[in-house]
């Protein structure tokens, strides 16, 4: 750990943190994601700032040191769900900035790759999409000092975050560092050593959980390892009879027994071995996890067991959109439910624009329909007296009238739109704010977006005021 924060540069804070770790009485409050471009989004920094708090919490509980941890997973080689974030232009329009591919992307774990040159020019492009405010320089500054050429992403992003967070006291850590690997060589021996436990402990917590009504998160093969294999890419390793198969390479179970004891950086856990190999490391109390982690660590209770390991609470994130003072204020004035805001289209704006017609308009549309129906259905009463093939055109013309009748009343809405087009800019200015594209702000738009809004005093702010209540999503005024 002190060897990473060297080498990153890491502040006082996280520094002090870390040492802390050294007392046998300390325990760990955990929380992870991947190595994002550029901090990734805003829940990354969501689930950082639950874990500071959960260990701020702890500590005046239990009266022992308690360390705010962040694991960077950076072993994954899915590198399209990494290289891109979002932002906000000036007209709160949604832009994607991409970083340029690395040579290896898509095959090497995420944490080899190195930022090619072209990582200047996007920096550029996305300085140039963000609003300019009085924080940019200092945002724009903190990410060319990470994210340069040369830099790996994990440590571009575990750089990035140890900036920002680090004074705080969270301490981060890089896990695809190999000199860790020796420290778990006994977690991938026992892996490799029970074939197909992890594997089985896992499915048939999926199944219990299927009885329940909660569909699995993980469904492992039959005889799987929870492994992968590191030979210049990253391969999931299978049985076939009694050799294993890592691509295209063959093993015998001695083989690969005798490789992951003395070369243990070989070895990559999946996503069931991943927590075991964290909590063999730290002496985690408390996992902080998102909605997916929830679902899968669900799986995991005797998995733990298995490796002869406490399971650790787990606790969610905290879950939140920030907004503006100004759509703060039209949200309040006009009582506009948060959730209308996500659909991408103009039913909830035209429900508000019919909201604010005048009461006689409505009330007169209303008595004409009404009427129109009244005196319609009075005339399809008599109609088959005189000549009962009638019917079906006074139906037809009732259809005809209410019909004109429903044209006119959207051709008021239509006229209140343009009236108010203030109106349709604050609610088209809240969607885009709220639900950049119809997604959760939260799952979408990147940290530096607000950073670069609200500078770094938005970190102290929610780090006092961000609500942990379990289950509720919050919006918060900034």
């Amino acid at each position: 750990m002190a060897a990473q924060q060297a080498r990153r540069g890491a502040p006082a804070g996280s520094r002090e943190s870390a040492s802390r770790l050294g007392d046998p009485g300390s325990v760990a409050v955990v929380t992870g994601q991947q190595a994002g471009a550029f901090g990734g989004p805003l829940f990354t920094l969501l689930k950082a700032l639950t874990c500071l708090q959960l260990a701020r919490r702890a500590e005046t509980t239990l009266g022992v040191p308690v360390v705010p941890l962040f694991w960077v997973d950076a072993e994954d080689h899915d590198w399209e769900e990494v290289a891109s974030c979002t932002v906000l232009d000036e007209r709160f329009h949604p832009h994607s900035v991409t970083l340029p591919r690395p040579q290896g992307a898509g095959e090497l774990p995420i944490g080899s790759l190195r930022l090619p040159g072209g990582v200047a020019e996007t920096l550029a492009e996305l300085e140039t999409t963000l609003t300019p405010t009085d924080f940019t320089a200092s945002v724009m500054a903190d990410l060319r000092a990470a994210y340069r050429q040369g830099a790996s992403m994990a440590e571009a992003f575990a750089r990035w975050l140890e900036g920002l967070l680090g004074p705080h006291g969270l301490v981060v850590f890089d896990a695809s560092d190999p000199a860790v690997k020796p420290l778990v060589a006994d977690v991938f021996s026992k892996e490799l050593a029970t074939v197909g436990r992890t594997a089985a402990l896992a499915a048939a917590a999926g199944k219990e959980l299927a009885a329940r009504g909660h569909a699995p998160q993980v469904v492992p093969q039959p005889d799987s390892l929870a492994l992968f294999r590191l030979d210049g890419s990253r391969k999931p390793i299978r049985r076939q009879g009694d050799a294993f198969l890592a691509g295209d390479d063959s093993f015998t179970a001695a083989a690969l027994a005798e490789d992951a004891a003395a070369h243990p950086e070989h070895f990559s856990p999946n996503v069931l071995l991943r927590p075991i190999v964290q909590d063999s490391l730290f002496p985690t109390i408390c996992y902080v996890a998102g909605p997916s982690e929830l679902a899968y660590l669900a799986q995991l209770h005797e998995v733990y067991a298995h490796f002869g390991l406490p399971m650790p609470l787990i606790h969610p994130r905290a879950s939140a959109t920030l907004v503006d003072s100004a759509t703060a204020r039209f949200l309040n004035r006009y009582d506009v439910p948060f959730q209308d805001l996500q659909a991408q289209d103009e039913s909830a704006l035209n429900r508000l624009l019919q909201a604010q017609l005048p009461p006689t308009v409505e009330s007169a549309v209303k008595e004409a329909e009404e009427a129109v129906r009244r005196a319609m259905e009075r005339v399809i009463e008599v109609v088959p007296a005189v000549d009962p093939t009638l019917a079906g055109a006074a139906g037809t013309t009732r259809g005809k009238i209410e019909h004109e009748i429903r044209a006119l009343h959207g051709k008021l809405i239509q006229a209140a739109k343009k009236r108010d087009e203030t109106l349709r800019r604050q609610f088209t200015r809240a969607q885009l704010q709220t639900f950049p594209q119809g997604h959760p702000q939260e799952r979408t738009l990147a940290v530096v977006f607000f950073l670069n809004l609200y500078g770094p005093a938005l970190i102290d702010r929610l780090l006092e005021e961000l609500p942990l209540d379990l289950g509720t999503h919050w919006v918060l005024s900034i």
